[in-house]
């Protein structure tokens, strides 16, 4: 992330030093547009305005001369595809200036929309009578009742859609013909390109099943399945192919040539601050799409290494394929009033398809908690950690049900996700407890803005002997209270004020707002409000509520997130994080 950062900054910098090497240009004016704003006029011919931190630049838009020969054409095209055909122009071109005169004269406008189909597609037709024709919007539509058509399975229809434009009278009829056919299906998959990589993993990421509903969405998904394998270069999968409403799925794959993946850098967090990590990747470890994974991380606050094991299909049940993944690990983590140092071993079983995620296993840990004597002026510890060495043996599972149109950055859809896991009781001295958590987020937009709620909540109960502190809730960070940082807030004792210990008791709301100020450029404003009790099933507690606001810039990998949040009651106390992706 780090890396990341400086990467786009290194591009700004180097976008600020090339001003001086400009092509010819040549200022531009325009007058006698009333219809089109002067930055869509300016979108549409390439005109070069100054950026929004540009402030130093006097705001004097320019067209490069290379565009001037084909300036006219370019105007006709425009406005022709906003309905105006009888549009004008009048150039004047001096040696440093360029005077544009449009005149519009009178648009195309709707007079008749004539639907006749036997699928609804009433929500799609957005025109409406003497509404200005615009061939854009027009080619929208008809894409929009194409998705909707193959999304709900039809893949045989019969669409017509016709514009009668009549440039004497400025009027335009449309025409909506549609016969939907047959719900088609897909039919068997066909795997080509396997060296090393039985055919049945294959099977067990394309979700494009046969006998399943057509959709393009199982398609999506079936490339992100097989390319998440992390073993191919390439995946090709093509469903041209139609035989009585029944579709062939053709899987063409070619496997890695560079089996090993080598990362590592140095950066900085926000929460464990200066930091050094690598990762070593195996990819196709033995064949069959296994994967061994080896990673080392050091920071101020925190270092860890572990190895994972990752192997596909380890078996079917019922029809269900289930992967088998194992992880051995250390680490060494520092809490504000406490540190953790953990060893550790887990085995489980995973089920991925379509909107599910499962996974369920066990795992042992051994642990132990010292006591810091670090603590600041304004935390408080009222009782005491619960430290010391703790060996934990425990079956857990969780589960997630997304429904988001993408994970990095959705703009709608809900999420679902529950955890739970169980101290085991293997001797007198072992700490017995049940840790439950759960969560829901919902994403919706309205035009360009995009409104998000999480809420989380969770219970740790202790049955017998104390758990380790580590155990129970903490909040703060990009997800959990963006006031204060990563896992720095325990038990609430008021709406100022907190303690070092974790919580059994936990709750927190989220609530943002993100909207585009600037190209690709979000701006955005939150709140979080947390609650964090000492006693399990308490849910009377005092809470804290931050507000902050934040920028986001969206890149191909997912939004680059700067949030600025603050406790309401006490501003002094805030938190600066930053992150690839959103909180919700």
């Amino acid at each position: 992330m780090p890396y990341r950062a400086i990467v786009m900054l290194f591009s700004i910098v180097m976008m600020l030093s090339a001003e001086g090497a400009e092509l010819p240009t040549h200022e531009i004016r325009i007058t006698g547009n009333t219809t089109h704003e002067h930055s869509v006029l300016y979108e549409a011919l390439n005109v070069q305005t100054k950026s929004f931190w540009q402030f130093w630049k006097e705001d004097t838009p320019r067209i490069y001369d290379k565009l001037l020969p084909t300036l006219e054409q370019s105007l006709q095209s425009f406005y022709e595809s906003e309905g105006f055909y009888d549009a004008k122009f009048e150039i004047q071109e001096t040696n440093t200036t360029l005077i544009v005169e449009i005149i519009e004269n009178t648009p195309v406008c709707i007079n008749e929309i004539n639907i006749t189909s036997d699928y609804d597609i009433s929500s799609y037709v957005t025109f409406s009578k003497e509404e200005r024709f615009r061939a854009e919007k027009f080619i929208e539509i008809k894409n929009s009742i194409i998705e909707a058509l193959l999304s709900d399975g039809y893949c045989s229809y019969d669409l017509d859609t016709k514009a009668y434009v009549s440039l004497k009278s400025h009027k335009a009829d449309l025409k909506y013909h549609l016969k939907k056919g047959d719900i088609c299906h897909f039919e068997k998959s066909y795997i080509k390109g396997l060296e090393s990589i039985d055919e049945e993993v294959i099977l067990s990421r394309i979700t494009a099943t046969e006998g399943s509903r057509f959709d393009p969405d199982r398609i999506k998904e079936s490339y992100a399945n097989l390319y998440g394998l992390d073993v191919f270069d390439s995946v090709m999968i093509n469903y041209d192919r139609k035989l009585y409403n029944k579709i062939p799925v053709d899987v063409t794959l070619k496997e890695t040539q560079t089996p090993y993946h080598l990362e590592a850098g140095l950066g900085y967090d926000t929460y464990v601050g200066a930091r050094a990590h690598s990762t070593l990747v195996r990819k196709n470890f033995m064949g069959n799409a296994e994967k061994l994974t080896l990673k080392a991380m050091w920071s101020q606050k925190e270092y860890l290494a572990s190895i994972d094991f990752f192997k596909p299909l380890l078996f079917e049940i019922w029809g269900y394929p289930i992967d088998f993944m194992s992880k051995v690990g250390y680490s060494n983590l520092e809490y504000p009033g406490f540190t953790e140092e953990k060893s550790y071993i887990r085995f489980a079983l995973g089920y991925q398809r379509e909107r599910w995620r499962l996974k369920s296993g066990i795992a042992l840990e051994y642990l132990d908690i010292q006591l810091l004597d670090n603590l600041k002026e304004d935390q408080v510890l009222q009782q005491a950690v619960n430290d010391g060495n703790f060996l934990l043996f425990y079956p857990f599972i969780d589960l997630i049900y997304d429904v988001r149109d993408d994970r990095m950055n959705p703009r709608k859809g809900y999420y679902l996700a529950s955890y739970l896991e169980y101290g085991l009781p293997y001797s007198q001295d072992a700490s017995t407890y049940l840790k439950m958590q759960l969560e829901g987020r919902y994403i919706h937009s309205i035009d360009k803005l995009i409104l998000a709620a999480v809420a989380k909540t969770g219970v740790v109960d202790q049955i017998d002997r104390e758990v380790p502190e580590s155990k129970l809730f903490f909040a703060g960070g990009s997800y959990f209270n963006r006031a204060y940082g990563f896992r720095e807030m325990g038990v609430i004792l008021s709406p100022t004020s907190d303690s070092i210990e974790g919580a059994s008791t936990m709750l927190n709301l989220l609530l943002e707002a993100n909207y585009p100020v600037w190209g690709d450029l979000y701006g955005a404003v939150f709140t979080d409000n947390t609650m964090l009790n000492k006693e399990s099933y308490d849910f009377t507690g005092d809470i804290i509520t931050s507000a902050g606001v934040g920028v986001r810039y969206m890149t191909p990998i997912g939004p680059f997130k700067l949030d600025v949040g603050f406790n309401v009651n006490d501003p002094s106390q805030y938190g600066i994080s930053f992150q690839i992706g959103q909180s919700f």
